[in-house]
């Protein structure tokens, strides 16, 4: 990593469908930056939303989300981390900006790219024991890949389909010019 790119706080949202990693993948750019010590956080924003019920018009509880990362997000760079890591979902360019908003740096985007069949086995063994969550999480998938394939939200993808963890959060740092 250049000295010079270490002055300007940045953050990426690591964005996809469900079950394509960005959690994972998320703590390993976490992990990666740590390892030549560039003082990041690593957010989940999933976490951020978790509170019911949600209001009315808010299925995922996006308002609640954007109110907590915008407190976390200043709790972090005050502490001094010039990178945030986040895993979540935008599903439009409105969403993508109320982010960006929130954590009050400039944001980039990534997108994971898995293909379909693979997300579904993946999300098989995450949910092996929750028939009525495989469902919804399989339904999710397709669906929310449609809605990013068309909401086109993102500034670069990564392929995720066969690589490891670890290789794919290296293709991320390389894609976001981290390195």
């Amino acid at each position: 990593m250049h000295a010079d790119n270490l002055l300007e706080p940045r953050a990426l949202l690591i964005n996809g469908t469900v079950g394509v990693g960005k959690t994972s993948v998320a703590e390993a750019v976490g992990g990666l930056l740590t390892d030549v010590a560039v003082p990041n956080a690593v957010i989940d924003l999933d976490w951020l939303r978790q509170s019911w019920p949600a209001p009315a018009g808010d299925r995922f509880n996006f308002g609640m989300m954007l109110r907590n990362l915008r407190s976390i997000a200043g709790n972090y760079r005050a502490a001094g981390a010039v990178r945030l890591i986040l895993a979540g979902v935008v599903e439009d360019m409105d969403d993508r900006k109320q982010c960006g908003d929130a954590v009050g740096i400039e944001l980039s985007v990534c997108r994971l790219q898995v293909e379909l069949p693979v997300v579904h086995q993946r999300l098989s063994r995450r949910h092996e024991n929750e028939p009525e969550a495989l469902r919804w999480h399989l339904d999710r998938s397709g669906e929310l890949a449609g809605i990013l394939d068309r909401a086109r939200v993102d500034d670069f993808t990564v392929d995720a389909t066969t690589r490891s963890v670890g290789e794919v959060a290296t293709a991320v740092i390389e894609a976001a010019g981290w390195q």
